[in-house]
């Protein structure tokens, strides 16, 4: 049986629910993001992207790129609406979904051929998406995930595509290898230092080749060039809260080694977060006093993944939970109100350095684990969690 993946993107999302807001924005270059000259770009309409501007963009670089652009600040809670309320309309139409970003979706139709069509259900999917939200939308059908998510971008803005089965080598030859998801600038850099610009060129190269060069990723990105994935689509459930909790050996009254430890345990969240591409708009604290009644105190943020937003709060509510001035037996913190989305959706607050740093430390802490870059007052005391 062959496979019927639907590829879903909701096009220039952030832009597209400004403007059901503010119908004004509607045919204007609209940037969203950082106000300040030190901010940056996080969703940019067409009529932006022409005079060169993209996300993750310095908001200076794009101002001076297009002087009448239109910059408005971000609002993740109501994009986070918007994204649920499409979502749900997937979930009663469809078997099987995987959301993998705020505004993406994979959707496999598999054996529905027989009985619906599966691009004509993909449509009629995309036509009541439209019409209940007034949102644009873009999506391809093909056999697989990559061709696909390719076949998205080239049926955009508010299109569609269906790529049959067969055609999938001959649908990629002539397109750029930026057009491969896993192809960054890195990678991008290394194949054009090699004379290799259109995919139909990876297509012809020994797979042999690209491993040398790129090592485990290179058979990979040769196998996505010739239209192979059998990557499944994986049923969505969204992870709603992440938490951790010490309970001491010895009931503990020193709060610099208390706010120590948590400032040690928000970091470790913080990294889960942007490692997992969720943020959070509910940070918790509790306490488990040495007589064993606990307390909790949680706030609503703005979507953040961001350790110095996150430790802020946190402390803030320690300092207003801990009033007892009683021996501590058990400290925690939870994020909840979890959201997928990826660290660009923070870049409504964001400096190009707050940026490059994070990508740095993370970096490290992928390769040495957690606690290879800690705050010096995260230290604290020996930690067990």
């Amino acid at each position: 049986m062959d496979r019927q993946i639907v590829h879903i993107d909701l096009d220039s999302f952030f832009v597209s629910v400004e403007r059901l807001l503010n119908p004004r924005l509607t045919g204007k270059p609209v940037l969203v993001g950082g106000s300040g000259d030190r901010g940056v770009v996080a969703s940019c309409s067409y009529e932006a992207r022409g005079f060169g501007v993209h996300s993750a963009m310095p908001m200076r670089t794009a101002r001076i790129l297009c002087p009448e652009a239109i910059v408005v600040r971000g609002d993740m809670g109501l994009y986070s609406k918007y994204s649920d309320i499409v979502t749900e309309i997937i979930k009663e139409d469809v078997p099987l979904y995987e959301k993998t970003s705020i505004d993406e979706f994979y959707i496999d139709l598999s054996g529905m051929e027989k009985f619906f069509g599966s691009y004509k259900l993909a449509t009629e999917l995309r036509q009541r998406i439209t019409r209940e939200t007034n949102l644009p939308i873009s999506f391809a059908l093909s056999a697989n995930k990559t061709v696909s998510k390719v076949g998205t971008g080239e049926a955009k803005p508010n299109g569609q595509k269906q790529i049959p089965f067969g055609t999938e080598k001959g649908f990629l030859a002539p397109l750029s290898i930026r057009k491969i998801p896993m192809v960054g600038e890195k990678t991008y850099g290394l194949l054009r230092g090699m004379g290799v610009a259109w995919i139909r060129t990876l297509q012809e190269m020994p797979i042999e080749l690209l491993q040398q060069v790129l090592g485990d990723n290179g058979s990979l990105i040769w196998r996505k060039a010739n239209g192979i994935d059998q990557s499944p689509v994986i049923p969505y459930s969204e992870k709603k809260s992440m938490s951790t909790e010490q309970t001491f050996e010895q009931d503990s009254i020193d709060v610099e080694a208390l706010g120590g430890i948590l400032v040690g345990m928000t970091e470790k969240l913080s990294f889960q977060l942007r490692t997992e591409q969720k943020l959070t708009a509910c940070v918790t604290v509790k306490i488990r006093y040495s007589d064993f009644n606990t307390y909790t105190m949680q706030a609503r943020i703005p979507y953040t993944s961001l350790d110095n937003i996150l430790i802020e709060k946190v402390k803030d509510l320690f300092k207003k939970l801990y009033q007892k001035r009683m021996l501590i037996r058990l400290i925690g913190v939870k994020f909840s109100h979890l959201v997928q989305g990826g660290h660009q959706y923070n870049l409504f607050d964001d400096t190009v350095e707050q940026i490059e740093l994070y990508r740095a430390m993370d970096k490290i802490r992928l390769r040495y684990g957690n606690n290879a870059v800690l705050r010096a007052t995260g230290l604290g005391k020996k930690r067990r969690y």
